[in-house]
């Protein structure tokens, strides 16, 4: 690790947060700080609402300290291959040089839900483990994270695995149990076919649970039957930015 802090921007369908991290104990030393996602979520105006970001935290112009940005979306060599919950311009879209461009700086890109795999893998939930841990974010649909003995395995996006000719996460993530007004057993039930698919088809020695619903495991995690061990984030939706920092870091 050759940088002690970096910033990390978390670019989200509703909001767009970025705090400055401590790569060290992997813990955020400055507020963190939020704006909405502009309506639509174009390039442009997500760029312009980074920049918002970045000088509220009084770095818009330390190009010395390192600068990740996590984005909800495939991320392949820069590029976004897919757009959820933002502008379809993002799809197959410069986006790593278009922030640079536009930042004047260099970033490092990567997918949300593997920013979070990295934090929790580094300085939460999963550390020291070795193995195949699965993080996976609840919440609006279902992100995932691969981390197989402490390397990210990028892009695995398992809330698009399919159930009778549908993703999935549209019937079980976070956001389908407030849409329903599930209980928290009918929703663990719908948790339960989307874990035991994974468990079978990827073997994984842990799963660590991410998102808004983390705060409250209590809830769910005890009704699921699992031989996988699976345990709450540590990080819970800080995780972006913080994993988003850490491989800015690297």
């Amino acid at each position: 690790m050759s940088s002690q802090r970096a910033v990390g921007v978390d670019i989200g369908g509703t909001g767009i947060k970025a705090g400055i991290v401590d790569l060290q104990h992997g813990e955020m030393v400055s507020e963190r700080v939020r704006v909405a996602t502009p309506e639509g979520a174009a390039p442009a105006d997500v760029l312009a609402a980074v920049q918002s970001v970045l000088a509220t935290l009084g770095v818009e112009d330390d190009h010395d300290v390192p600068l990740g940005v996590a984005f909800p979306a495939i991320v392949k060599y820069g590029k976004t291959l897919s757009a959820s919950n933002v502008s379809q311009d993002w799809v197959d879209f410069e986006a790593e040089k278009f922030f640079e461009d536009g930042l004047g700086r260099n970033i490092h890109f990567v997918n949300d839900a593997d920013a979070a795999g990295v934090a929790e893998h580094r300085y939460g939930a999963a550390q020291g483990r070795d193995g195949l841990t699965i993080v996976t974010t609840l919440g609006t649909g279902i992100g995932s994270a691969f981390i197989y003995d402490g390397v990210l395995i990028p892009n695995t996006e398992l809330g698009h695995l399919q159930r009778k000719g549908e993703k999935i996460e549209a019937w079980a993530a976070y956001s389908a149990m407030e849409r329903e007004s599930l209980s928290w057993k009918k929703w663990s039930a719908r948790l339960q076919e989307f874990y035991s698919q994974v468990e079978f088809l990827f073997s994984p020695d842990l799963f660590v649970v991410g998102g808004g619903v983390s705060k409250h495991p209590e809830q769910f995690l005890p009704l699921l039957d699992l031989a996988t061990p699976i345990v709450a984030a540590t990080h819970r939706n800080a995780a972006g930015i913080i994993g988003a920092a850490a491989l800015a870091g690297d």
